[in-house]
């Protein structure tokens, strides 16, 4: 769903285990880290939304986690120009997304990053809360901080 400003609805997710540290991904083919996020579908709320990219991207369902927060508004990031799909109508901007985060009350091996038929991730690891900042995408960086610090407050 992209708004009239070319701005897509998207979810994040801030995922930490009992010691504090954060989730972290990598992309599929590529030396790219990030959080799992992702798209919120038509007749979707951002919470149904979180759950459902949650499962697709790391196999973890509702049981395996506990929701602590989530940012009180959309979070925007815009897409570099030479990297948007010029051909898509409408086009789309950016970003606009709401992040939550959650703790992990399962077990590790519930992670399963093959869960969907075409993963996101092919690795992942345990981070400390601010090591995101200093490895994501430079277009990401600002949401990522904004994401970090409304969230901390639930850890």
């Amino acid at each position: 769903m992209i708004d009239s400003k070319g701005f897509r609805a998207n979810v994040g997710i801030i995922l930490s285990n009992s010691e504090g540290k954060l989730f972290w991904a990598r992309r599929c083919g590529q030396n790219a880290w990030q959080f799992p996020q992702g798209g919120v579908q038509e007749r979707e709320s951002p919470e149904q939304a979180m759950y459902r990219e949650l499962q697709e991207e790391t196999g973890l369902r509702a049981e395996h986690v506990e929701m602590l927060g989530r940012t009180d508004d959309w979070l925007r990031y815009g897409i570099p120009e030479h990297l948007q799909r010029k051909h898509s109508k409408p086009l789309c901007v950016g970003q606009k997304q709401i992040w939550f985060i959650l703790k992990l009350i399962g077990d590790e091996a519930d992670v399963n990053l093959s869960a969907n038929d075409k993963p996101e991730f092919d690795n992942w690891r345990w981070v400390k809360y601010w090591q995101p900042l200093e490895e994501i995408v430079f277009f990401k960086r600002d949401v990522y901080k904004q994401a970090l610090t409304e969230l901390q407050q639930y850890l």
